[in-house]
């Protein structure tokens, strides 16, 4: 049944899948290697939008990585696939789920450049092979000011990013998602500068916490969350989590990045959850978090979204509200 498009629309608890059922189901997906990703991209390029299960079409293994999940219950299946930032596909927040389901995931390539030893052109089977899947809990925090949390399997950026040896001249990676107008509806109007483009810090890139994922809730990616790999940087806004990934280019000079080309003033390249500084025409101060009733879904916004700790060191001595 086609959803009707109301990107306001009150998460009510029922939707949140329960703890105890998640967790039951966690057991039931651990181990395994990352080679089940692959056999499952090949076979499933459009997954059912149903809540996700042990069983089915999809399903990926994995080791649980318990030192970088939060504790905090995820969103459900539904609140994550059907509520989205993906303009290739639509501004709205359901035109995600409506147009991506024709999106070709297999075959796949990622072209790999810039200052590195290992460059050139390879498949996403390439790219995922020794890279065993975990899932970590994290949460997504949108510049619009609302939040979300997420189970996603994937592996550590930084692992594949050493596999092509960047030289002392890389001080950046650029990310490119996929052109191609005619799967991807959005980019046929001039909303933003295609295809998009996003970039990190080296050292932004290595950090533990930056993972590439291919897949949520136990099965592979969705395509409108970013199948068949996407970028997630917790303590970013959700806008640097680049999806369909197909070129990764180290380079020597920070990218030229799509929102900050499209709106300097609003959106910088670091993009780190800050809530001390607003966007023109918004508070960061708080934000609506999905799922939460009509009277407690808002809720203060946490410098760098919680993981301070963790990565504040990253940016010792920066103007955070001049390099936002």
């Amino acid at each position: 049944m086609r959803r009707a498009r109301n990107p306001s629309r009150t998460i009510v608890p029922s939707d949140i899948t329960p703890q105890a059922r998640y967790m039951s189901r966690r057991s039931l997906l651990a181990g395994g290697l990352g080679l089940a990703a692959l056999q499952a991209i090949g076979r499933f390029s459009r997954p059912a939008m149903a809540e996700t299960g042990a069983e089915g079409p999809g399903a990926l293994t994995f080791t649980r990585n318990a030192a970088f999940s939060l504790t905090e219950t995820p969103n459900s299946y539904r609140d994550i696939t059907t509520y989205n930032n993906y303009y290739e596909f639509g501004t709205d927040k359901a035109d995600p789920a409506e147009n991506a389901q024709g999106l070709r995931t297999k075959p796949w390539n990622v072209t790999v450049g810039g200052e590195a030893e290992v460059t050139g052109s390879f498949t996403i089977e390439d790219i995922l092979k020794p890279h065993p899947l975990e899932e970590r809990v994290y949460r997504l925090r949108c510049v619009e000011a609302w939040s979300m949390v997420v189970p996603w399997i994937g592996f550590p950026l930084g692992d594949l990013l050493k596999r092509f040896k960047p030289t002392s001249k890389a001080k950046f990676v650029e990310f490119k998602t996929l052109y191609d107008p005619k799967q991807m509806p959005g980019q046929r109007s001039s909303v933003l500068e295609w295809p998009y483009v996003e970039g990190l810090r080296m050292d932004e890139a290595m950090h533990p916490l930056a993972i590439m994922a291919v897949g949520l809730y136990g099965k592979v990616l969705p395509n409108q969350d970013g199948a068949p790999m996407r970028l997630i940087v917790p303590w970013k806004y959700g806008f640097k989590g680049i999806k369909a990934i197909v070129g990764i280019k180290f380079t020597e000079r920070m990218p030229r990045t799509t929102w900050a080309l499209a709106a300097p003033n609003e959106y910088g390249f670091y993009a780190n959850v800050n809530p001390a500084v607003d966007h023109p025409r918004w508070s960061q101060a708080s934000e609506r978090h999905l799922g939460g009733s009509l009277f407690n879904s808002r809720r203060p916004t946490l410098p760098f979204n919680g993981y301070g700790a963790e990565v504040a060191e990253l940016y010792s001595g920066m103007d955070l509200r001049r390099y936002f």
